[in-house]
């Protein structure tokens, strides 16, 4: 009896680890695709076209170091988007792999010429030949994933665009990397972090703490012109409240930076968010707004940036 009962445990036991196994081989196998998270989104896959820009491409790498990612992705060859809706880039990163960039939405196709030449495209003689500009809008579809989702593009590395039939196993999708509050100094915000910030109070609560309880004098730059504005913050809610509203408006109402977006609509995503220097709110309104006016004295920005006064 105790042979067979000894004989019997060791079955159990083997026969456990065989369960556990197998349970980890099957969950290995269970693989996420980019198609699984576009169905979700109800987006029709016969009208999407997938893009992957090489970094290793020396005319499409001038125009990363500019970040102008979007022009470069407009020029194309005529009819290029004919059957196509929307258009989902990526960037090259380890080898077949690539990073979500964006989602954008083809609204329009015309002929290249010089009139339609952006302002500090690095490839200006793109212009001057054969081709179309397409008219991209991005579109916030997939924007939880931009830069942070990685995908396999496959070994036919070489076919920069495909059908979006095709799956694409998703290797990667990257944690945001800003939750911690490490002090005023140390805040350099693109749009998306604070977007992020903003919306989400519960990860970000030591965020939503520090900048509600302060006024303060802050900048914006635009990464692309490297225009400056500077802005103030005063009252109840803070910087909190006000780069709230640049996270809803795009432009928080100031004249410029409207201006700006739009002859570029797509310009907020390139905007960095800063602090010059922090108040108490017990700080009257017109010291903080003394303030405003110093640093745009001594940083030019009525004259060089993008203050209108």
């Amino acid at each position: 009896m105790k042979k067979i009962l000894d004989s019997y445990r060791w079955y159990r036991f083997f026969g456990d680890m065989a369960d556990e196994c197998l349970k980890r081989i099957l969950a290995f196998m269970t693989k996420l695709y980019l198609n699984d998270i576009l169905k979700k989104l109800d987006i029709n896959l016969e009208r999407v076209k997938l893009i992957r820009h090489a970094k290793s491409d020396k005319e499409f790498f001038k125009c990363y170091e500019a970040n102008m990612i979007q022009e470069y992705t407009q020029c194309q060859r005529k009819d290029f988007s004919r059957e196509y809706d929307y258009w989902i880039v990526f960037v090259s990163d380890k080898g077949t792999t690539a990073l979500l960039e964006g989602c954008y939405k083809v609204l329009g196709e015309q002929d290249r010429n010089p009139d339609l030449l952006p302002a500090g495209f690095p490839l200006p003689e793109w212009f001057n030949g054969e081709g179309s500009y397409f008219t991209l809008e991005h579109v916030d579809l997939l924007s939880d994933y931009e830069h942070r989702l990685i995908i396999d593009w496959g070994k036919a590395t070489r076919s920069w665009h495909q059908r979006a039939i095709y799956e694409k196993e998703i290797i990667a999708i990257q944690a945001h990397q800003i939750a911690e509050f490490t002090g005023y100094d140390n805040v350099v915000l693109t749009f998306n972090e604070l977007a992020d910030i903003i919306n989400d109070s519960e990860t970000y609560s030591d965020w939503h703490t520090a900048l509600s309880s302060v006024s303060a004098v802050y900048l914006i730059t635009d990464k692309v012109s490297g225009k400056h504005y500077i802005g103030s913050a005063y009252g109840s809610g803070g910087l909190l409240q006000r780069w709230s509203s640049y996270v809803s408006t795009k432009h928080g109402e100031n004249k410029k930076l409207k201006e700006l977006l739009k002859q570029y609509p797509d310009r907020y995503r390139e905007f960095q968010f800063s602090v010059l220097q922090i108040c108490s709110k017990s700080v009257l309104e017109d010291e903080i707004i003394r303030l405003e006016s110093l640093y745009k004295d001594k940083l030019l920005t009525r004259i060089h940036g993008l203050n209108d006064n």
